[in-house]
């Protein structure tokens, strides 16, 4: 059985607000640049046939959420594991938390379900190392906004063939259409 996530980068936030804390709910809302790139990868999730969303509780995931699985016909779960990284928080804490939420829709995933975990850049930089990323092809990939990996409402692929294989992970969609 070929084990499939896809770790999802929220869309486009409003980064001009700064009264409104990035990393605690509610967070900044997306733009309407925002609300085009999660209907696109609403587009792309339905393709792909997800048919499950885990996000974290922050406004512009689970926006970017409900407006993917909108066009995906897709179901949404909100998982504070999948939160924004924390001042302070341990490369530990950060794993841990996060690790149990991709572990749960491993599970999930079994039970024919696509699963789909809609959260931040640093959480994916994370989980894309404990998933078998050397550092040099992160810091390649880390090209995006703010040096993330993925793009807004960008998405990469993991997949792993058997569970004593190694995980494969390819980046699968960035909205517009730029280059993969």
């Amino acid at each position: 059985m070929i084990n499939r996530i896809f770790l999802i980068r929220h869309a486009s936030p409003n980064w001009d607000m700064p009264d409104i804390p990035y990393h605690i709910p509610p967070g900044p809302p997306l733009t309407a640049a925002g609300r085009r790139e999660a209907s696109q990868l609403g587009d792309f999730l339905n393709q792909e046939e997800v048919t499950l969303l885990y996000s974290s509780p922050l406004e512009r995931c689970f926006h970017t959420a409900t407006i993917a699985a909108s066009c995906a016909r897709a179901r949404v779960e909100v998982h504070p594991g999948l939160g924004e990284l924390q001042p302070g928080e341990s490369h530990d804490r950060i794993l841990s938390r996060i690790w149990a939420v991709f572990e749960f829709a491993i599970r999930t995933g079994r039970s024919a379900e696509r699963v789909g975990l809609v959260t931040h850049g640093g959480t994916i930089s994370v989980l894309l190392q404990a998933l078998g990323m050397e550092a040099d092809r992160l810091k390649h990939c880390s090209i995006f906004d703010h040096a993330n990996p993925v793009p807004p409402a960008g998405v990469w692929r993991v997949e792993q063939s058997g569970t004593l294989q190694p995980w494969e992970l390819r980046l699968a969609f960035i909205p517009g259409g730029g280059q993969i």
